[in-house]
C-alpha cells in the first residue's frame, strides 16, 4: 500500500483521518477491480474541492482587483484554476506517484491520465477542507494557485482561446459564440467529446478533447484560424 504520510509531509498538512486523503487519490477504475468493502472513489471529493477552489480564488480576486468587472475577474479565475493549472500543481506535488488506478489505467499514460491527475488535485482540496477546515484549504490554494496571480495578469495568460474568440466575435460580428457537444465517444471514465462553435446558426469550427472544456478550447482555436482572428 502507498504511504500517504509522505504526501502529508510534501504539502505540510497532517490529516486527522488519513483515509480521506487516500480516497482523494482513488480513481473509479481502482474500485472496480477491488473486492474489499468500504472503498470509495474520489469523485465526490473532487466535486467538493472544485467548489472550494472556486470560492477561495473568487474571494482572492474580488479583494485584489476592486476596480475590475465581473467578466475580467471570471477570466482571471479561469486562468488560475483551469485544467492546465491543476495539472501543473499535480506535477509539482508528484500526485501521479500516489494515484490508485486499475491495471488498465496504469498503462495509459496519455492525455486521459492528465485529467485524472487534475481531478485528484481538486479531490485533495476537498479532503483538506473536510479534514482541516476552510483555513487549511485556503492556505493550500494560496500556496499552489493564487501565488501565480500576478504572472497570469502580467502575461495575459487569462486571455485563452475561448475568451479571444468571444471578444473578436462580439467586436467584429456583433454576436456571442455558442458551443454545442456534437458527439461523445467512449466509456464514462475515458470519454472523448467533439464540440462545435457556432456564430448565430453557422458552425464555424469543431474541436475534440477528453473534457467538454478542452474540446471547447480546441474549437475556439480552430475558429480563430478559420476566421483569421489569431
Amino acid at each position: 500500500m502507498l504511504d500517504f504520510t509522505k504526501f502529508e509531509k510534501k504539502i505540510g498538512i497532517k490529516f486527522n483521518d488519513l483515509n480521506l486523503l487516500q480516497t482523494a487519490f482513488t480513481h473509479r477504475s481502482y474500485i472496480n477491480e477491488q473486492k474489499e468493502k468500504g472503498l470509495e472513489h474520489n469523485e465526490r471529493l473532487e466535486f467538493l474541492g472544485d467548489a472550494v477552489l472556486e470560492l477561495v480564488s473568487t474571494r482572492h480576486l474580488f479583494d485584489k482587483f476592486p476596480a475590475e468587472s465581473e467578466g475580467v475577474l471570471t477570466s482571471y479565475r479561469s486562468a488560475l484554476v483551469n485544467t492546465n493549472s491543476l495539472l501543473a500543481v499535480a506535477k509539482k506535488l508528484k500526485v501521479n506517484d500516489f494515484l490508485l488506478l486499475s491495471k488498465g489505467e496504469k498503462k495509459d499514460i496519455g492525455r486521459a491520465r492528465t485529467f485524472i491527475m487534475a481531478d485528484a488535485v481538486e479531490a485533495i482540496i476537498g479532503a483538506i477542507y473536510l479534514d482541516r477546515g476552510y483555513a487549511a484549504a485556503q492556505k493550500f490554494i494560496a500556496d499552489n494557485f493564487l501565488c501565480n496571480t500576478d504572472e497570469v495578469v502580467r502575461k495575459s495568460l487569462w486571455q485563452d482561446a475561448k475568451s479571444h474568440f468571444q471578444e473578436k466575435a462580439q467586436e467584429i460580428e456583433k454576436t456571442t459564440p455558442l458551443y454545442k457537444v456534437l458527439k461523445e465517444i467512449g466509456p464514462d471514465h475515458n470519454k472523448q467529446f467533439q464540440v462545435g462553435v457556432f456564430l448565430e446558426k453557422q458552425l464555424i469550427a469543431k474541436g475534440k478533447g477528453v473534457s467538454k472544456q478542452e474540446a471547447e478550447q480546441e474549437a475556439a482555436k480552430e475558429g480563430l484560424k478559420i476566421k483569421e482572428w489569431s
